[in-house]
C-alpha cells in the first residue's frame, strides 16, 4: 500500500480486486491521493541542504552519562505500543534517549489525512527509579523506534527492525539475534582526516493495513556535508528484505562517500589466534565479505581479520550486482556462547538496482581487543567525484538473513585456517604461512572423491607461493584447498584462489589480504 500516490490500500487488494465494494464509488471519484508521501521528504532535504548545518538539541548530561546498566533498566510498555488498538501486524515501540542516543528524534505517523506527529509521552516508558522518573523532562522526544511484527507466529511480538543512533538501523530475520548493523550513509570512513557521522532526524511511520505483511517508512538524513530522504519498504519473513530508494544532497565536497553501508564485529576466528585468557572458539557477528561482479558474474569471498593497524580494502567492481557481510559458521560448536549467540546472528546483503556506474566495494577493517566494538564497515564508493551542490540518487534492496540470503549458487568457502609454514604439517619454509580453505556446495557435492579437481592460486606482489593442491576430505565433505605462500619481510601478504574441473570454475574466488605482526608464526609472537 502506498498513501503517496493512491487510495489502493483502502481500495483494492494487491490482485486488483476491490476490497470493499460500498466504497468504490468513493475510490473512483477520489482519485489520486497525496496526503504524504517521499517528495515530500525530497523536498525537505534539498531545502535543509540550501541552509547551513545545525546540529540537532542534545539531550540533557544527566542522560549522557547514564550508566549502561540504568539505561538498559528503562523499558518501553509493550501495552503502550502504536497501532496496537487497530489490531495491525506491524507495531512500533519507542525508544528511550540516553547513553549512546544523544539527541531526540522526530517521528510521524501517516494516513489518509496525511501527517501526524507522534507526541513524546514519558510515561511509556518504566524507570528504575522515581528519582530518575522525576527528571526526565515532559519534551524530551524519542531516540528512535523499533518495529514488531508476528514472524514466529498470530499473537508474539517480534522485534525485528531497530532504527536508532546517527543513521544506523538493524534487521533480522526469524529465529535470528540481532548482530551487525545497516547506515543510511557514510562519510570519510577509515580516512586519517576523520569520519563524519550524519543522523537521521525525522521519521514518517505510515500506517499499514491491519492484515498485511509489509509497511512503509521515510527518514529524513542530515549531516555537516549532506542531507537526504529516504523510502524504506519493509518485508519481514524468513528473510527480512528492504527496499531502499534515496535522494541525496550535498553541501560539501566528500573524499569518500559510503553507500548502503554495513557495520559489523570481528574479533576473532578460525583464521587468527585466539587472544590470551578467551575460551570461546570464535567471536564475530560476520566472517567474511561477499562480492558479486554483474557483469563478470564473478562471486568474491574475502574473509574478515582483526588487524593490528587499521586497514582499508577497495576491490574494483565493473558492475557491481550486489556485496554483503555474510555469517557463514552458524553452528553452536563453532563458538560455544550459550549468551551471545553468534550462531543467530544475521547476514546483511544489499542487491544494487539499475546500474551504479564505476566504483568499488570498500572494506574498513579497524582492530579492536573486544568484542563490544564495530571494527568492521563495507560500503560502495562511487568513481564518482561528489561536489557540493550536486544530488545522488540511489536504489538498491537490503536483505537480513541466512547466509544463503544472497543467492549464491556455487561451491563456497566453509572455512580458512591460517598458521605457521615453518612447523610439523605445515612445511618446512622459513617466513612462510600455511593456509588451508575448504570449499563445499554448488556442484562440488555432486562430484566423485576422485574427481580431478585443480586450484588455481596467484599471490600479489611480494608474494611467493610455493605450493598448493586439492584433497577431498570425507569425514567433513569438504574439497580442501593447501597452499604455502611466503610474503616478503614486512610486506602484506595477498592470495587469490578458486577450484576448477577440466576448465570450468566450481567455486566463488577466495581472496585474502594478511599484514605483517598477526603473530600466526612463531617467530612473531
Amino acid at each position: 500500500m502506498t498513501i503517496e500516490t493512491t487510495l489502493s490500500g483502502f481500495c483494492t487488494m494487491p490482485s486488483g480486486k476491490t476490497r470493499f465494494a460500498p466504497l468504490l464509488l468513493l475510490c473512483l471519484l477520489a482519485g489520486p491521493v497525496h496526503a504524504f508521501g517521499f517528495g515530500d521528504v525530497v523536498k525537505k532535504a534539498r531545502t535543509l541542504a540550501e541552509s547551513q548545518y545545525q546540529a540537532p538539541p542534545a539531550i540533557p548530561a544527566f542522560l549522557k552519562n547514564l550508566p549502561y546498566e540504568d539505561y538498559q533498566k528503562i523499558r518501553f510498555r509493550p501495552e503502550e505500543s502504536l497501532w496496537q488498538q487497530g489490531k495491525s501486524r506491524f507495531q512500533i515501540m519507542m525508544m528511550p534517549a540516553g547513553q549512546y542516543y544523544t539527541y531526540p528524534v522526530a517521528l510521524n505517523q501517516v494516513d489518509l489525512q496525511g501527517s501526524h506527529p507522534i507526541t513524546f509521552d514519558k510515561s511509556v516508558f518504566n524507570y528504575p527509579d522515581q528519582a530518575l522518573a522525576k527528571r526526565i523532562p515532559a519534551d524530551l522526544g524519542y531516540a528512535g523506534f523499533k518495529l514488531t511484527y508476528p514472524l514466529e507466529g498470530p499473537g508474539i511480538r517480534n522485534q525485528f527492525l531497530v532504527f536508532g543512533g546517527a543513521s544506523y538501523f538493524r534487521g533480522v530475520a526469524r529465529d535470528q539475534r540481532f548482530g551487525l548493523s545497516a547506515r543510511g550513509i557514510a562519510v570519510d570512513t577509515g580516512l586519517s582526516s576523520g569520519e563524519e557521522f550524519p543522523g537521521f532526524v525525522e521519521f514518517w511511520l505510515e500506517r499499514p493495513a491491519a492484515n498485511s505483511d509489509h509497511m512503509r517508512l521515510y527518514g529524513l538524513l542530515n549531516g555537516p556535508s549532506i542531507t537526504g530522504a529516504y523510502r524504506f519498504d519493509v518485508f519481514p519473513g524468513d528473510t527480512t528484505r528492504i527496499d531502499v530508494t534515496a535522494e541525496l544532497f550535498f553541501r560539501n565536497d566528500i573524499e569518500q562517500l559510503g553507500l548502503a553501508p554495513l557495520t559489523s564485529m570481528f574479533y576473532y576466528g578460525e583464521n587468527s589466534v585466539r587472544p590470551v585468557g578467551e575460551w570461546r572458539p570464535q567471536v564475530h557477528d560476520s566472517d567474511g565479505l561477499l562480492i558479486h561482479d554483474g557483469k563478470t558474474g564473478e562471486w568474491l569471498w574475502r574473509p574478515l581479520i582483526n588487524p593490528t593497524n587499521l586497514k582499508l580494502s577497495y576491490h574494483h567492481v565493473p558492475q557491481v550486482s550486489g556485496f554483503g557481510l555474510i555469517q557463514r559458521d552458524t553452528a553452536f560448536h563453532q563458538f560455544q556462547d550459550s549468551e551471545a549467540g553468534y550462531q543467530q546472528r544475521p547476514s546483511a546483503w544489499v542487491k544494487a538496482k539499475g546500474d551504479w556506474g564505476p566504483g568499488k566495494v570498500v572494506l574498513v577493517e579497524i582492530p579492536t581487543d573486544a568484542e563490544t566494538n564495530d571494527n568492521i564497515v563495507a560500503f560502495w564508493k562511487p568513481d564518482q567525484a561528489i561536489q557540493a551542490g550536486k544530488q545522488y540518487r540511489l536504489e538498491y534492496s537490503l536483505s537480513f538473513g541466512g547466509p544463503s540470503v544472497a543467492g549464491h549458487p556455487g561451491g563456497q568457502a566453509a572455512n580458512t585456517f591460517i598458521g605457521d609454514g615453518d612447523r610439523i604439517g605445515g612445511g618446512e619454509t622459513e617466513g612462510g604461512y600455511r593456509i588451508i580453505v575448504d570449499f563445499a556446495g554448488g556442484e562440488l557435492g555432486e562430484l566423485p572423491a576422485d574427481a580431478a579437481v585443480v586450484s588455481k592460486v596467484s599471490g600479489g606482489e611480494s608474494v611467493e607461493v610455493l605450493e598448493h593442491f586439492v584433497e577431498y576430505v570425507p569425514e567433513s565433505g569438504h574439497w580442501r584447498l593447501s597452499m604455502l605462500a611466503r610474503p616478503a619481510p614486512q610486506a602484506t601478504m595477498e592470495l587469490r584462489a578458486y577450484l576448477e574441473l577440466k576448465g570450468k570454475v566450481l567455486t566463488e574466488t577466495w581472496t585474502y589480504s594478511l599484514p605483517p605482526g598477526t603473530g600466526l608464526r612463531a617467530n612473531q609472537r
